[in-house]
């Protein structure tokens, strides 16, 4: 019965971010910092938007690409980052999901491979085995920024037809500087490589928003990647959106329409209202995630943590290289032991070992908790295994 399921779903792993949270509930008392879902609830204007789309019978399929009305919002929400797309270049999809899910689909033979950094979003690997791709892992700095020596070397050497980038990054929380975007252009100007730009993050920036999607030059090579999971608080009402050129959309339409037809109704209804209206709650998340994210990086830092500061999103991913043990054991232990979960580095890849991943997307209070408890097991740690 071996040969009954595709190859390439056997080989899959299930995510290692969703096995340490599945292990949570199994350990009374564990404070979970473990998931990426703002704590914030759906904005009001958004909630009545969906109440009332339901109640206007909007409840039947939409276009295959998604409401005009939406769209349309979407193209003027990115125009005013530099990004521009028209109407009939935007998608929108199930969560993010099912947009990188329907870009890889799209793209990929059997062999063809793909440049992932490493740590990087479990998702994108997988996406790539899934479909028969051969994933190229390419390295990052210590202060996990983009080791461009190693990317030349790889782009030369593997003629990739797909590079992965991912600003702000999960799980490293790190953004795209102007000077690490111009370099990329620079290296892929004359290259006959398409990029696919998750940029699900990219509502919360701390410093001034760049993307590969900026650049004119690259425009008919660029498949951008969001949603409104992160940006409104809206993970499980599952509405995201992709964009690219009418070359590369209409063949990424072809997987969308027959895997979902189209995005649910009465989410898009809600994303529509969000982007007109409810700006302002986007802002105040921010403003409260920058608060929480300083907070993480003070108490890490005062155990003896080795931390780069992130410039977005809502992770934060220190070193445990000096505690002598894998990111796994590390994890299982202060889980079983400290009653804290967080995720191992090794979830994110081969360059993930020697960190973990917290998730600063939970309340202060809990925040506070969970991070007494890691010192206390930390500093109990050092008094029996001193590091």
């Amino acid at each position: 019965m071996d040969n009954v399921f595709s190859n390439n779903v056997k080989n899959l792993e299930i995510s290692g971010i969703r096995k340490f949270f599945n292990k949570v509930t199994k350990v009374q008392g564990a404070v979970s910092l473990t998931l990426g879902q703002p704590d914030f609830p759906v904005p009001e204007n958004i909630k009545n938007a969906m109440i009332s789309a339901i109640h206007q019978n909007k409840t039947e399929y939409t276009a295959n690409a998604g409401i005009p009305e939406l769209r349309q919002e979407i193209s003027n929400f990115l125009s005013g980052m530099d990004i521009n797309y028209l109407l009939d270049e935007i998608v929108v999809t199930v969560g993010g999901s099912e947009a990188l899910m329907c870009a890889f689909a799209a793209f990929l033979n059997p062999g063809d491979k793909v440049l992932v950094a490493s740590p990087a979003y479990p998702a994108y690997e997988s996406c790539v085995k899934l479909f028969g791709g051969e994933v190229v892992n390419y390295n990052l700095n210590s202060d996990f920024t983009i080791d461009f020596e190693n990317l030349s070397k790889l782009i030369n050497e593997e003629n990739p037809k797909l590079l992965v980038v991912s600003y702000p990054s999960n799980p490293t929380g790190a953004t795209l500087s102007q000077e690490e975007r111009d370099k990329l252009f620079q290296l892929l100007k004359e290259k006959d490589i398409y990029i696919i730009s998750d940029e699900i993050y990219s509502s919360l920036c701390y410093e001034n928003y760049y993307s590969l999607a900026q650049i004119h030059e690259l425009r008919d090579r660029v498949v951008l990647v969001s949603g409104f999971s992160k940006m409104f608080s809206m993970t499980g009402l599952r509405i995201g959106y992709l964009c690219a050129s009418k070359y590369i959309m209409d063949n990424i339409m072809k997987v969308h329409q027959y895997n979902v037809s189209c995005a649910a109704s009465i989410s898009q209804w809600g994303a529509y209202a969000g982007l007109r209206w409810s700006m302002n709650d986007v802002n105040n998340m921010k403003i409260e995630f920058e608060k929480r994210k300083e907070y993480v990086y003070k108490r890490l830092s005062e155990m003896g943590m080795d931390v780069t500061l992130p410039k977005g999103a809502f992770y934060i991913f220190p070193s445990i290289s000096k505690f002598s043990m894998s990111s796994e054991e590390f994890c299982n232990r202060l889980l079983y032991e400290g009653k804290v979960a967080v995720v191992p580095g090794s979830a994110f890849g081969a360059g993930g070992e020697g960190f973990i991943r917290i998730s600063y997307s939970y309340s202060l209070e809990v925040l506070k908790e969970g991070l007494d408890r890691m010192e206390k097991w930390i500093n109990d740690l050092n008094k029996t295994e001193p590091v």
